[in-house]
């Protein structure tokens, strides 16, 4: 009979604190290379590397830490990565985990970008299928997402409501309040709610530490649009943005992508085909689907700007996980939390279902023929099963053809 693995106890490791930091380096490198999928495969590669081969953590420990990433705002799988290397090698493992797992997405993604910039080719036939490609992965997302977050009519009223009101009243605070709206709503429809049983997670960061890390998360978010409204910085203002989308997106992954196209697009920065066709080359990478901000920071500013995009989207993640640690096993206990957290999950499935009208759809699927191929990497995605770069490739082929015919 085999027995579950065990973490290996802090006091018997081995090895100097450098070691530590490059051991983490190695293998969240090694994922950031391997990692395809999106955020619950990502999850899966976690457990097979960190828990099952190196148990770094046991079993119990990681299905909190995943618990509680779910919970907070931004990509839930960075989130896990940064609190596994967190409790490997301190604060710094977890900075060296984020950046192993999510440098080469973001030099892929930065390369395209200038090879869209060196180029004349955004009306090529493949951009375009690279768009009709978002359209099946959004809707792919849109699917498994629905069956798990909105399960009973309650919450499938708020998903439906959180749409309407994202595709009807367009303004910078409109899905911020919606998120909110739909929070109190989850608090008063599941007020009577059972609780479910949870873990103790023992997680070594000082309350202190904590603290600081939240007050500044807050502090960013209320300070950086003030200092771009006084300011002419165009960095500034692109720091403000990232950090914002990265601090106010729940569920992670493709939910970002409405965030961001209200703030790169409408300014002019990123027009809508560049956005649409990044976003579609971002689903043929390995890595966190938040790189992509690194691939519209190097459209905006070229290297500069990818640096600023990708430190900003990611900030709010490390802040809110490591100043969350300490505080999680006691506030997961409240039935209001607990209840709040099931309407914003509603909530996130509308606010995607929106963006997957406008701008995906409305932009992407022009004629039949883009309908069709649409459907076929949908059926790739969902019914066969295929890996997320299979389907790219097949769907930048499909719109060659496309384009010729």
């Amino acid at each position: 009979m085999q027995t579950e693995p065990q973490a290996v106890p802090r006091k018997e490791r081995k090895g100097s604190k450098a070691g530590a930091l490059l051991e983490v380096l190695f293998v969240s490198a090694k994922l950031g290379l391997t990692s395809f999928g999106g955020p619950i495969a990502h999850l899966g590669y976690f457990h097979n590397e960190y828990i099952r081969r190196r148990r770094w953590m046991d079993e119990r420990s990681y299905a909190d830490l995943v618990a509680l990433c779910q919970f907070l705002p931004g990509p839930a799988s960075s989130q896990v990565g940064i609190g596994i290397g967190t409790l490997r090698a301190g604060l710094l493992g977890g900075i060296v985990a984020w950046l192993g797992f999510t440098l080469p997405s973001v030099l892929a993604l930065v390369a395209f970008a200038f090879l869209l910039q060196g180029t004349d080719i955004s009306q090529a036939g493949w951009i375009h299928g690279l768009k009709i490609v978002a359209v099946a992965i959004v809707a792919q997302a849109i699917l498994g997402m629905g069956q798990k977050l909105t399960p009973d009519r309650s919450r499938v009223t708020v998903a439906v409501t959180a749409a309407s009101v994202t595709l009807l009243w367009h303004t910078p605070y409109s899905q911020v309040l919606t998120i909110a709206a739909a929070g109190i709503a989850g608090v008063w429809l599941y007020r009577s709610q059972q609780l479910e049983e949870t873990a103790m997670l023992d997680i070594p960061v000082r309350r202190s530490v904590a603290v600081a890390c939240l007050a500044l998360f807050g502090g960013l978010l209320a300070v950086l649009p003030l200092l771009r409204g006084s300011a002419e910085a165009g960095e500034l203002a692109m720091f403000d943005s990232f950090y914002r989308s990265g601090a106010l997106v729940f569920g992670g992954g493709h939910v970002v992508l409405p965030l961001l196209e209200q703030e790169v697009v409408p300014p002019g920065w990123v027009n809508r085909a560049d956005f649409l066709a990044g976003y579609g080359a971002a689903q043929a990478v390995p890595g966190p689907l938040f790189t992509f901000a690194g691939y519209l920071g190097a459209m905006t500013a070229g290297v500069s700007g990818a640096i600023v995009a990708t430190l900003a989207i990611f900030l709010p993640a490390f802040l809110l996980v490591t100043g969350a640690l300490p505080f999680w096993n006691r506030l997961r206990q409240s039935p209001k939390v607990q209840g709040a957290l099931m309407g914003i999950n509603a909530a996130v499935v509308g606010i995607l279902l929106a963006a997957w009208y406008d701008p995906l759809w409305t932009t992407a699927i022009l004629a039949p023929a883009d309908f069709a191929l649409a459907a076929i990497l949908f059926t790739m995605l969902v019914f066969w099963k295929l890996p997320p770069w299979i389907v790219v490739i097949a769907g930048a082929a499909g719109g060659v053809v496309i384009d010729v015919l």
